[in-house]
C-alpha cells in the first residue's frame, strides 16, 4: 500500500473535509473511487478507519493513529520534493494554459510567485477553454486553467474558484435589477457560442427574459473589446449601455469607479474555475507544486 501513497493523500482528504463526496470534489474523482480507496486501506490493515455518520465522517481509535502516520508521511514527501526541486537543474519551460478571463486578469498576478515554487521559468499560453483542453491533450502545455467545463478522458479537473458574472456599465446602476429593467437598457452581448453567453441566457430564462428581446447594439466576442465599448460609451445618452462580464475582468475598473455594477433581483450568476492536468502527470512533482499552490490561492 504504501507504494501507493494516492491511497493515504484520499485518506486525509476525506478527513479534511469530513465527506467523502467533498474529498471526490477536491480530488478530481469520483466519489465510489474515493469509498473504494478507503476501503482498501482498511482491507490492507484488517480494521475499520472510519465511521460514516448523517453529519459527518468520524475517525475510528485506528483511524486516529493512521491519520497521524499519514501526516507525518505527507509532511516528509512534501519536504523531500521541495529538496528535490531545488538540487534539480532540469532545464524547461514549464508551460501553463489558460482561457481569456483567467490568463488576462487573474493569472498574471501569480507568474512570479509560481516561478519561486518550481524554480523554473514559466510561459503562459491563452485561448478558449477547447482550445487550451486540445493543447493539454496533445501536451503542449502542462497545466490548464479554463472557465468552460471542458471534461474529457485522462484529465483530472480540481474546482478552483467560484467566478461570478454581473452586469455593468460606465454610469452608476441600482443595486439589483429585475426582468423589466433589463429591458430598458442597451446591451453589448458575447457571441452565442461563448460559455457567458449561455450561461447568462439560462439565468435570464428563469427570470421570464430572453435575450433576443434587448435592444442589441453590438454582439462581440472579446471581453476587452466589450469592457473598452462600454467605459466609452456615451454617459449623456438616453439609454444607458450595459453588458455582463466575469467581476475579475472589470475588477480594477469597479476598484477606482471607471465602471459600476449590479446584480440581478433574486438570481446569481456564477461559475467555476477549474484547474486541469493530464492523470498520467499526477504524481508529478513540478505540476503537484503549480496546482497546490494555486489551490493555496483562497482569496483571489
Amino acid at each position: 500500500m504504501l507504494k501507493d501513497f494516492a491511497k493515504l493523500q484520499t485518506f486525509l482528504m476525506v478527513i479534511k473535509e469530513k465527506s467523502f463526496s467533498k474529498a471526490s470534489a477536491k480530488l478530481g474523482i469520483s466519489q465510489p473511487a474515493v469509498t473504494q480507496q478507503i476501503k482498501f486501506i482498511e482491507d490492507y490493515l484488517d480494521t475499520k478507519i472510519v465511521d460514516r455518520k448523517k453529519n459527518g465522517i468520524i475517525l475510528t481509535k485506528e483511524g486516529e493513529d493512521l491519520y497521524r502516520i499519514a501526516l507525518g508521511l505527507e509532511k516528509a514527501i512534501q519536504g523531500s520534493e521541495k529538496e528535490l526541486l531545488r538540487i534539480i537543474n532540469k532545464e524547461f519551460t514549464f508551460v501553463m494554459g489558460s482561457s481569456f478571463a483567467i490568463g488576462n486578469y487573474v493569472l498574471p498576478n501569480y507568474l512570479s510567485d509560481i516561478k519561486k515554487r518550481i524554480n523554473n521559468e514559466v510561459f503562459m499560453n491563452v485561448d478558449i477553454s477547447s482550445n487550451i483542453i486540445d493543447q493539454l491533450e496533445d501536451r503542449k502545455i502542462d497545466v490548464a486553467l479554463i472557465e468552460s467545463p471542458i471534461f474529457r478522458d485522462g484529465i483530472i479537473y480540481r474546482e478552483w474558484v467560484e467566478d461570478e458574472l454581473v452586469v455593468f456599465s460606465n454610469k452608476p446602476l441600482k443595486k439589483n435589477l429585475n426582468a423589466e429593467e433589463l429591458l430598458q437598457f442597451d446591451w453589448i452581448c458575447r457571441n452565442e457560442e461563448s460559455h457567458t453567453r449561455k450561461l447568462t441566457s439560462e439565468v435570464f430564462e428563469e427570470m421570464g427574459v430572453q435575450c433576443k428581446n434587448f435592444n442589441v447594439i453590438a454582439v462581440l466576442a472579446s471581453q476587452t473589446a466589450i469592457k473598452e465599448s462600454i467605459l466609452h460609451a456615451d454617459k449623456n445618452s438616453d439609454k444607458q449601455l450595459v453588458s455582463i462580464m466575469s467581476r475579475h475582468v472589470i475588477k480594477s475598473e469597479l476598484e477606482n469607479g471607471t465602471l459600476h455594477e449590479t446584480r440581478l433581483k433574486n438570481h446569481k450568476i456564477t461559475r467555476n474555475f477549474y484547474i486541469a492536468y493530464l492523470k498520467e502527470r499526477k504524481h508529478d512533482a513540478f505540476v503537484d507544486n503549480v496546482v497546490s499552490f494555486l489551490l493555496s490561492l483562497t482569496k483571489i
